[in-house]
C-alpha cells in the first residue's frame, strides 16, 4: 500500500519577517539531512524523488511547498522513520548541530562551471539586486498591513461579548473530550498551513484536513478570538494525552489558524479570509464567533476605513511579492544553466545512499 502526501507551507512571508517551523522538524525528526545549495530549481525534484522512494514503501510524506513557488517543494519529512530533508540554504539558512549524530550534510555548491558562472554574474548578480529589493519592500509592506490589522482586532475586542466566547470553549471541551484521558504523553507538532505567495494568499487546508471526519469552521471577524479558542482547545487535548498539530498563521507567527487532533478524526480552523471555506462534505460544520461580536455604528464605520485601507495594503505586499518571486525564478534559471549534471547526478545519489 502506498503512503499518502500531505502538504503544508515550508516559509511564510509575515508581518514580522520570515517565518518557519524547521526548527521544531529538526528537534523531533530522527534523522536530518541538510542540503545545502545557491538558490536553484533542481532540488525540488530531488526532494520528490525521495518522497516517492517511501511513499511505495508505505510511509506518510509530509511535503513542505515554496510559497515563491508553491508548486516545488523545499523539504520532507517521512513519518515512521521520521526523516528531514530540507533545503537549509535558501530562502532560509539552517545549519546542523548534531553532525556525526542525527545530522547530516550534502553540499550542492561544488556543482557549478565556475566558467559559465563568471559569464553570466552580471545577470545572477541584477536579479539578486531585484529580489532583495523586492522582499525588503514586501515584508516591510506585511509590517504595515499587520499594524493595520492589530487596529481592526482592537475594535472588535471592545465589543465582543467574552463571557460567551469563555462559555463556547468550555462546552466545546465537554463535547470534544468529555472525561477521556488518554495514558500517554501528548505528540505536539507544528506546521504553516499558508502563506502570502507570488499569486496572491494560499494554503493547504484541503491537503491538510483531507482525512478527517469532522471538520469545525470557524466564522469570525478580526478579534473575536478565533485563534484564542483553537489555542485553548489544543492546551486541553495536549493535557489529556492527545496528539495535536498547530497551523500557525500566515500573516502573524503568533496566531494559530488551525488544530488538528488526530486521534478524534476532529480539526478546528480560521475559515475566514484569506483563507475562506464553506461545509462542503459530510462531517463538516460551523462555528459563528460573529454572533458574539455586539452590533455598533460607530465601530463598523471605523473598520470599513481601516478595512479598506488593510486591502490597499496587501494588494501591495502581494505586487512585491510577485516582483521577488519573478527575480527570484529568474535567478534559479540562470543559475541552474550551469550545473555540471554528472555532478549533479553524483549528489543525488548520494543523499538515497544516506537514506
Amino acid at each position: 500500500m502506498y503512503g499518502t502526501i500531505t502538504q503544508y507551507m515550508g516559509t511564510a512571508y509575515t508581518g514580522l519577517g520570515i517565518s518557519h517551523k524547521y526548527d521544531k522538524l529538526i528537534a523531533n525528526a530522527s534523522k536530518t539531512i541538510f542540503l545545502k545549495c545557491p538558490p536553484t530549481n533542481t532540488l525540488s525534484d530531488v526532494l520528490n524523488e525521495t518522497a516517492a522512494l517511501y511513499l511505495k514503501r508505505g510511509f506518510d510524506v509530509d511535503k513542505f511547498m515554496s510559497p515563491i513557488q508553491p508548486d516545488k517543494t523545499d523539504a520532507i519529512y517521512v513519518n515512521g522513520p521520521n526523516l528531514l530533508v530540507l533545503q537549509a540554504s535558501h530562502p532560509v539558512a539552517l545549519e546542523p548541530s548534531d553532525l556525526g549524530g542525527k545530522h547530516c550534510v550534502i553540499s550542492f555548491y561544488d556543482m557549478y562551471d565556475e566558467n559559465l558562472l563568471r559569464e553570466k554574474n552580471g545577470v545572477i548578480v541584477e536579479k539578486l539586486t531585484e529580489s532583495e529589493t523586492a522582499l525588503e519592500k514586501a515584508l516591510q509592506t506585511l509590517s504595515e498591513a499587520k499594524k493595520i490589522h492589530d487596529d481592526w482586532e482592537a475594535v472588535n475586542i471592545e465589543r465582543m461579548m467574552w463571557e460567551f466566547h469563555e462559555e463556547r470553549i468550555r462546552a466545546l471541551k465537554e463535547e470534544l473530550f468529555g472525561t477521556i484521558r488518554l495514558n500517554k504523553s501528548a505528540g505536539v507538532s507544528h506546521r504553516l498551513i499558508g502563506s502570502l505567495t507570488s499569486a496572491g494568499a494560499q494554503d493547504f487546508i484541503p491537503s491538510i484536513t483531507r482525512d478527517l471526519e469532522r471538520r469545525m469552521l470557524i466564522k469570525g471577524l478580526p478579534g473575536t478570538g478565533k485563534s484564542t479558542l483553537m489555542k485553548a482547545v489544543g492546551a486541553e487535548a495536549e493535557e489529556r494525552g492527545f496528539d495535536v498539530l498547530y497551523g500557525w498563521c500566515g500573516l502573524d507567527p503568533s496566531g494559530v489558524d488551525l488544530v488538528q487532533i488526530p486521534e478524534l478524526s476532529v480539526c478546528l480552523f480560521d475559515a475566514t479570509k484569506p483563507h475562506a471555506y464553506d461545509p462542503e462534505r459530510t462531517g463538516d460544520e460551523i462555528l459563528d464567533l460573529v454572533q458574539m461580536c455586539e452590533e455598533n455604528k460607530e465601530a463598523d464605520e471605523k473598520i470599513n476605513v481601516i478595512s479598506g485601507i488593510y486591502a490597499e495594503t496587501m494588494l501591495d505586499a502581494s505586487g512585491y511579492m510577485q516582483a521577488y518571486a519573478q527575480a527570484e525564478n529568474s535567478m534559479k534559471i540562470t543559475m541552474d544553466t550551469a550545473i555540471k549534471q554528472p555532478v549533479f547526478e553524483k549528489k543525488a545519489i548520494a543523499l538515497l545512499n544516506l537514506i
